[in-house]
This record gives C-alpha cells, structure tokens and sequence, in this order.
C-alpha cells in the first residue's frame, strides 16, 4: 500500500472518531449528583460539612503591641522551656502583630501573631481572690457571623512567648448581647474563679463550665510548656453521643461569638525584676530571671512596688499564632450547606420546606406539622396546609395536632371564595355547596338566593341549598307556593290555603290515582286476583264516573298489532277549539233548559259500544258521536307501520299517509284522561277504521295510544314484516 493511501485511512478515521457518539459519550458521563437531603422523594437529616468556623473571621483585640505608640516586648530564647531562661526584646509598631493574623492561613513554616501590649507583673492584683479585680486582662473576641455548633475551641500560642497561667473561654448565642462561661484555665481554679479542678458533669448540669489545669502539666515534646490549648465542647458530657435528642446540650454547643479573657500570665519572680540595672540591661536587651512560682498568697507589696517603666522593661504580653474553632453551620438538620444571602450573611441553604438563617421554622404555608429538627429517625420535613386551594396563609394549632393523633395541624387562615373551616372545606353563612364542582373549585360554593318575601331568612343549608320557608311556601330558594296553596298580597304569610270550593272549580281533571310504581305498568299484575284489585270506578271533581284506562296500555306484542286496522306514530300539534265552540253554541239553542252535568251520560267504562240508528235500515253502519261530545287534535302523520287497503265502506283506503290528519275523540274520554293527550307530544296510535268517520282517526274500544319511545321503532318494524303471518 502506498503512502498516500495510508494517509487517506488514517484521515477516514480520525473523521469517523470526531464525529460524536452518544453510546461513546455515555461511558464517561458523570452520574447524577445525590442530593444529600432526600433519598428519592423521601426526606431524610442533611448536615454541612465541618469547617474551622474562625478562618478569616474577624477578631477584635483589647490591645495589641505597638498599637498606640511603639513598644517593647520580649519573649523567650529557647522556646519557653521550664526554669531559667533568657529574655530576648524586640520592638513593634502599628499593625506589626494585628489581630487578624489570628484566624489567618496557619502554617507552620511561617508562623503569623498576635501579641498584645506589655503586660506589668500583677501590677494591680488586690488578692481578693477574683478574677475581675485584676489590671492585666486582655480580650480577644471572635465573631462567626451565625450560629454554629461547635465541637472545640483551640488556641495556638507564638514560639518562645510567655504563656498564660488563666484564662476564661466565653460564647455567645445572641450576637454578643450575653456571654456564658464556656471554660476556665488556671493554676488556680477554686481561688481564682471558685470552682473545682475537674468537675464531674451529668445530664443534670451539662451547661455548667468546668476549670482545669490541664496547660500547667502539659509539654510540647521538646521538655517545654504546652504549646496549645484545646478545649472540647462535648467532652465529658454524658448527652454527647445522642445530641438530636437532647436541646439543652444543642444549645450549649451554639455560639455565634467566641471571647478570650486572658487574666494571668506565668511571670518572672519580680524580686528578680527588681535586682535587674535595667538600663544597661535593656541596651543590651538580654537578661536573666527565675521564673517565679504562681502561688497567689505571694506578698502583694511587692507586685505594687512596679512601676509602669517596669512593664515596658520586662515587655511580657500574650501571643497567639492561630485562633481556631471547629463546627457546623448550624442548620437542624435540613440543610447541606450554607452561603452568602442576597444581604451578604451567612444563611442556610434550607430543605424540606424550611426557612429561616438556621432553617428553625417552617416556611409560609408549611405550618401542617409543628417544626422539629431532623434526626436519623424522622427528617421533620413541613407540611404543607390544607386549604384546598381557597387560603394562601394558615397557622399552627398543637391542639388540632393532637387530637388528630400527630396527623394534621394546620388551621386556614383569610379562606376565599366564600369558603369557611379549618380546611376552608365549608361553605360560609348564605352559601351552600355546589355538589357538581369540586370542593378545590373556586365556584364549589353558591350562593342562596333565598326568596325575600317566601323564605323566613337568607341563610340555607350549607350541602343541600334549600332556604328555610315560610308556611305554604316550597321550591329550593322558597319561590313558590305549596299545593293546594294559593299567593296572597301579604309579605308576612305569601301563600295561603285555598277553600274546598275553589280547588273543586279549578281542578276539573281525573284525580284518579296513579298506578303503583311497584307494579312495573299495565300487564305487570297477572297472577292478582280480581278480587284483591281495588274497584276499578272512580268518580272525578266534575262528576264524570270513569274505570279504568285501558286504551294507555303499556303492553303491545304482535296478535293487538295483527288485529288492529292501522299503525302509525303522529305527533300532536294543537287542538281545534272552533268547531267545540260552534257545538256548545248548537246545543244551547236545542235544549237551554237541560243542565251540563245531566247531559252527561255515565259511561260505562273504556270499551264503547256503537248501536245502530232508530232509522236506518243497515246495521253496518257505525253511529259516531255527534260534534258536541267530542274533541279534534290537529296530527302530524311521521310514521305508517299499518293501514286496511280498504276502509269500512269497501272503498279504497288512500288517506293514512305522512301529513296532516284530524284525531277525534270523545269529550268523556279526555275528562277520564283516557288517553292522556299532551300537545307537541309523538304517540303510537293503533286502532281499526269503522271508529271514526271516513277521512278521520277516532278512539274506540280497540284503540291503544301510548306516548312514543324511540326505542319502539325497530319493534314496529319488526312488527310490519312479521305481520304477513297475522291469520
């Protein structure tokens, strides 16, 4: 292969590689980052990280070397190593040894500090055995910004610097408003601060600060003094292994500030001081002391014989190289980590629907459960209130809490859409609920509209609506009357009874009975007996005696379609009251002397026989009655399923088509409501032809008229073929 072919290759799949690859990409993707404070959807206790809480914090000093004007200082030659020891003294200015070299870069290769001004050999010691009562104090206070839980405070001291016999550790929880003890140091302990060497702590005083000794007796390795103090906040405390469960050891490890109090310092014996030519020795800048002994029962003459020059000339003072404290961001539990909020402090990231610079309370709207801090077992995580979308505050209630066993809490507050309750799940005062909606719609809740004048107030039942009415008075919103009520002109009772009488001239309509529903209709009843049926006649509020309707049935099968002349399904559009005008006006003048009601012979039920006429011969003649006993309804043929091919004259029936046709029918029928006529109503209409005239429908005692179903139309089809079968 020659060359440039193989350059062609090796070009191909450099192309090839450079084109990108999701498969290829995936292997080096990095996996998603788990979030510290919920395991999937589940909440669990989240911590940030531990961190020296006093790096580049600020620290305000009492006094440091050279502040005001310069100063001499001196420290020692081989590193403070107990015994004789020479002094070495230097000068410092301004900002030579600032406090902020304290919580600085700490390495020990180039070892920053902070010395305080001279300090005069107990220049003003009283021995009344306090602390409080002596000149030298120097301060250093540290603030953290936030609250922290701190595990140990720790103080590192300068090379070859005097170190401190007392000292006192305080901290503050309150940003420096109050300061508690945190710990003593002393040589001293009962005499100077009236406290035991090594108290014993129990659960009983787990916030008590103790005293100790222990910087006297230790060493640095090299047979000098120690050259650290380090003092555990959770040492000895028998809580300290379960700190979740126990507050008062959580609030003790809390501070927001750190304060040294240094009170004495392991000083040269001033005797020897005294003995010293100090100027020459101080041109020279070398002189050898004993170290004096820190018996505080010493002859306080002497330690007031100093004078201020003897301060400058001894040029002890305090230094410290690091300044150091341990612990978390203190969040409860419900945050990782903290940073800078938009007003530029230290605050939690808060999870779990919490809020606050330590996350100690639950954010708006979470106030279902009360706020707790997350432990191991339960996370405390808030819940969020119940209102069902009708409040956007609410409130804690332990009470509530309780009696729901641990459950729910939460009380709404300010509900809207005229939403009431706890959970704002009622409708208030003059509404009730609308059971179409859903109880988070913002229209769940209607209002009354209670009758002024028919309901006896504005206020209906919440769930069902219905308005309290006054006497005679129904309808949801009282705005109608009762029957057998009528409305009067009162306000005070608007609807009252009416006379016996005036029901009777009103309501002139069949009051028979309706059939029992249980029944299931006409046809349902065949195994009851006729003598357990109830009396088929009824008399009606106009007289008119009437059975039983038979011509309703509700029961239709093939042999009544078979036998019956035509079919059809006609909607009823009107009545016709001008020719019922004209036969009243006809039989006024025939006979004005009979009465309405005798002219009204009973009837003997549903089924009418038809008689021949006095005068004619042929008795196939049918005799229809006479136009003032009956009523016509104007028809709207839809439908033919049947008609005779002839009618009951022989002739050629032509008339039962789509159309117009006129239904008559008797006058004691429709009082007897047999059949039922509704106008602008659809019936299924089956009957024979001889019982009405030619050119017209009529009822008679074979007819059947049933209110229309849609569901009968594939019936009656199925009727129409089958009716070629009828004997």
């Amino acid at each position: 292969m020659q060359r440039w072919q193989l350059f062609l290759l090796t070009l191909g799949a450099c192309s090839a590689l450079a084109k990108p690859n999701n498969a290829y990409l995936k292997m080096f993707a990095m996996p998603p980052a788990e979030d510290p404070c919920y395991d999937e959807d589940k909440a669990r206790v989240c911590i940030p990280d531990f961190v020296n809480a006093a790096y580049d914090a600020p620290v305000t000093a009492s006094s440091s070397c050279g502040e005001q004007q310069p100063q001499r200082y001196c420290e020692y030659q081989d590193q403070g190593r107990a015994g004789s020891s020479e002094l070495q003294c230097h000068s410092c200015e301004a900002n030579s040894f600032p406090p902020r070299a304290l919580t600085d870069l700490n390495n020990p290769n180039n070892v920053t500090c902070w010395r305080s001004a001279p300090i005069a050999p107990g220049a003003s010691y009283a021995g009344s055995g306090l602390a409080s009562s002596w000149g030298d104090n120097v301060t250093l206070t540290l603030s953290l910004g936030k609250k922290y839980e701190l595990t140990y405070v720790s103080l590192q001291f300068c090379p070859r610097a005097p170190r401190p016999d007392s000292l006192v550790i305080f901290k503050s929880s309150d940003f420096g408003q109050t300061w508690q003890p945190f710990q003593y140091y002393s040589s001293q302990c009962r005499r100077l601060f009236r406290r035991p060497t090594r108290t014993t702590v129990t659960k009983h005083n787990e916030q008590e600060a103790r005293c100790s000794d222990a910087h006297r007796h230790g060493h640095d390795g090299n047979g000098g003094v120690a050259s650290r103090i380090a003092f555990s906040t959770l040492e000895g405390r028998p809580s300290a292994r379960d700190l979740d469960s126990s507050p008062v050891l959580q609030d003790w490890v809390t501070a927001t500030d750190i304060r040294i109090v240094f009170y004495r310092l392991q000083q040269p014996d001033p005797q020897a001081l005294l003995a010293i030519d100090a100027p020459a020795d101080l041109r020279t800048g070398k002189y050898s002391v004993q170290l004096a002994g820190n018996n505080i029962e010493s002859n306080a003459s002497h330690s007031q014989t100093l004078s201020v020059a003897a301060a400058g000339a001894t040029g002890l003072h305090y230094a410290i190289s690091d300044f150091s404290v341990g612990g978390r961001c203190k969040c409860n539990g419900h945050a990782s980590k903290c940073s800078q909020d938009s007003n530029g402090q230290l605050s939690c990231e808060c999870r779990h629907n919490t809020a606050g610079r330590d996350c100690d309370r639950c954010k708006p709207f979470y106030f279902d459960r009360p706020w707790g801090r997350a432990t191991a077992r339960d996370a405390n995580e808030c819940k969020m209130c119940n209102c069902n979308n009708h409040a956007r505050q609410c409130r804690f209630n332990m009470d509530i809490f309780r009696i729901s066993l641990g459950v729910s809490g939460g009380v709404c507050q300010n509900c809207r859409h005229s939403t009431t309750g706890r959970n704002c799940h009622l409708c208030k005062e003059g509404y009730y609920r609308d059971p179409s909606k859903p109880l988070n719609h913002r229209k769940v809740c209607k209002a009354c509209e209670c009758h002024p004048i028919g309901s006896s107030g504005k206020i209906c039942n919440n769930t069902s609506g219905q308005c309290p009415c006054k006497d005679g008075v129904t309808g949801l919103t009282c705005n109608r009357c009762a029957r057998g009520y009528q409305q009067s002109h009162s306000p005070i009772a608007p609807c009252i009874k009416q006379p016996p009488r005036m029901i009777n001239m009103l309501d002139t309509q069949n009051t028979e009975p309706e059939p029992n529903e249980s029944s299931g209709g006409v046809g349902m009843n065949r195994g009851v007996s006729s003598a357990a049926a109830p009396t088929q006649y009824y008399r009606t509020e106009g007289g008119r005696e009437c059975e039983k309707c038979r011509i309703s049935t509700k029961r239709l099968n093939l042999n009544k379609f078979c036998k019956r002349d035509y079919a059809i399904m006609a909607k009823v559009i009107g009545r016709d009251t001008s020719s019922e005008a004209a036969s009243n006006e006809r039989r006024r003048a025939m006979d004005q002397d009979v009465d309405y009601e005798m002219d009204q012979q009973p009837a003997g039920g549903q089924e009418y026989e038809y008689q021949a006429a006095a005068g004619i011969g042929s008795a196939s003649v049918p005799d229809y009655p006479n136009d003032s006993e009956t009523a016509r309804f104007d028809l709207q043929i839809q439908a033919v399923f049947k008609h005779s091919r002839t009618n009951a004259y022989g002739m050629p029936n032509t008339m039962l088509k789509r159309g117009p046709m006129t239904w008559i029918i008797p006058i004691k029928n429709l009082e007897c409501r047999c059949p039922k006529i509704k106008v602008n109503r659809s019936y299924l209409i089956l009957g024979r032809d001889s019982e009405a005239p030619p050119g017209y429908l009529g009822i008679g005692p074979r007819s059947i008229v049933i209110e229309w179903k849609d569901d009968w139309y594939r019936r009656m089809k199925r009727f129409q073929r089958r009716a070629r079968t009828c004997a």
